[in-house]
């Protein structure tokens, strides 16, 4: 399969991505690690046994470890996944890093056979809103403007909609929330190249960036967000979504005027009209 050409700019230099993911150090790989714990609990609480997984995804050590019969699928814009072969597709940790969110998860949905479930792990919205605000003040007062430095990151209800343009049936959406604690602003952005999450926006700024700007973000930072023990907090928002190919065997929705009883009766009160 073969994706179309498009004349508009990819978001993300996916080279560079690759570049950055060779220098990753295994031991920053907490965000990833979180995200199979959640996975796991999340197909503990599916009375389903799975015999045919697929794992998108950039670091496959870590999932290999716990699901070893799984097929393994790099997170390229194209997803090495046969039609109808599996019931169970897990996309982790990448999404946020996709040109094309959407094209992923049709990719996963038409990987699934009948009532199949789809189960994406990736980082949201809220993720380092912290650095996202100290680093956009400190360029204001510098240059005037900003820079594209952080990526934007899907919203839960943006994803939420998302399924369901897949196709999916009986979308779900949530998210939690991770904070890890930092000694200052070098040390999150040396824990971010470790886990390989720096800036690869196409239109990032290719010029080098003056010491001082980090310097002002980084006392920003201490003066807006510091703990009572001095460390910078880094929020790191990580959304579930699941979804399952349609079946005939699933629950659906009753039409609308279909119910036999008003919602009064089964409530046991009153009914009062509306004003008009």
């Amino acid at each position: 399969m073969r994706l179309p050409p498009s004349d508009t700019p990819a978001l993300f230099d996916r080279p560079a991505l690759r570049q950055r993911r060779r220098r990753v150090q295994a031991d920053a790989l907490f965000l990833h690690e979180a995200a199979l714990t959640e996975v796991q609990d999340r197909l503990s609480l599916v009375k389903r046994v799975f015999t045919d997984i697929a794992i998108v995804t950039p670091f496959p050590t870590i999932w290999r470890a716990q699901l070893p019969d799984a097929r393994i699928v790099e997170d390229g814009e194209v997803l090495d996944l046969p039609i109808s072969e599996f019931d169970l597709v897990i996309h982790a940790m990448s999404l946020h890093q996709a040109n094309d969110p959407v094209g992923q998860i049709i990719q996963c949905r038409r990987a699934l056979r009948p009532d199949g479930l789809f189960l994406c792990v990736s980082l949201g919205g809220q993720t380092l809103h912290e650095l996202r605000a100290v680093l956009a003040q400190a360029e204001i007062e510098a240059r005037g403007g900003l820079s594209p430095r952080i990526a934007p990151m899907a919203e839960i209800r943006d994803l939420g909609a998302l399924l369901q343009r897949a196709g999916l049936a009986l979308p779900v959406a949530d998210s939690f929330t991770l904070t890890a604690g930092y000694r200052d602003l070098p040390h999150l952005m040396q824990d971010l190249r470790a886990m390989g999450e720096t800036n690869i926006l196409t239109a990032r700024d290719r010029h080098f960036t003056r010491r001082a700007l980090f310097e002002r973000a980084n006392k920003l930072y201490s003066d807006h967000f510091a703990q009572s023990d001095q460390r910078l907090p880094a929020t790191f928002e990580i959304l579930c979504l699941t979804g399952w190919a349609p079946d005939d065997s699933q629950p659906k929705p009753l039409r609308p005027g279909s119910a036999k009883t008003r919602l009064a009766e089964a409530l046991g009160t009153g009914e009062t009209k509306l004003p008009d």
